[in-house]
């Protein structure tokens, strides 16, 4: 077998470190908006708004400064949900290596069929396929208690968290401080 005319390549070998050294750089990177958890718990941070129309820029504020550690949050109340149901665990587990491979670490646009698909439908097939695939698993109730739990707990830190003491330049970006 001869090999004219063709122009030698990567090994699949070398393809698939060089993904996985990106994959893992943009987990770093995410990672990296992260704010240290110190800061978001200092208890001297804390204390009730007067008024909604003081509660509504911390509430901005916050999530926009505390989005990623909020995720975590999220991420975690749903895997201690999901804990006494191993099926939903692992279907769960799948469609995280999904939404990373698919929407997360993609430097380029997703082409099927030589059809570019945009951001927007992968993101909203990625979804649907996430709430149809996690009710047939038989913990629906586990996954709409624990999301409910996670979002209470965002509200009440994100409304209740001063936002004086944040950094100017992420506060800027999220609204006033309050």
């Amino acid at each position: 077998m001869t090999t004219y005319g063709t122009i030698p390549t990567a090994s699949t070998g070398a393809t698939n470190l060089e993904y996985l050294t990106r994959a893992k750089q943009a987990i770093k990177t995410g990672l990296g908006t992260r704010q240290p958890w110190k800061q978001m718990f200092n208890l001297a941070s804390f204390n009730f708004p007067h008024t909604i129309s003081e509660a509504t820029p911390r509430f901005k504020t916050n999530i926009n400064y505390f989005r990623m550690n909020y995720a975590i949050i999220m991420l975690i109340i749903l895997f201690l949900s999901l804990l006494w149901h191993p099926i939903s665990l692992i279907v769960l587990g799948v469609l995280m290596a999904a939404w990373l491979f698919f929407y997360f670490l993609r430097d380029e646009p997703l082409v099927v069929f030589n059809r570019v698909i945009y951001d927007g439908v992968v993101l909203t097939v990625l979804a649907v396929v996430t709430i149809v695939l996690l009710l047939f698993t038989d913990a629906t109730k586990n996954i709409l208690s624990s999301v409910a739990v996670g979002v209470a707990v965002v509200v009440v830190h994100a409304v209740l968290r001063r936002t004086d003491d944040l950094c100017d330049d992420d506060v800027e970006a999220g609204g006033s401080s309050s």
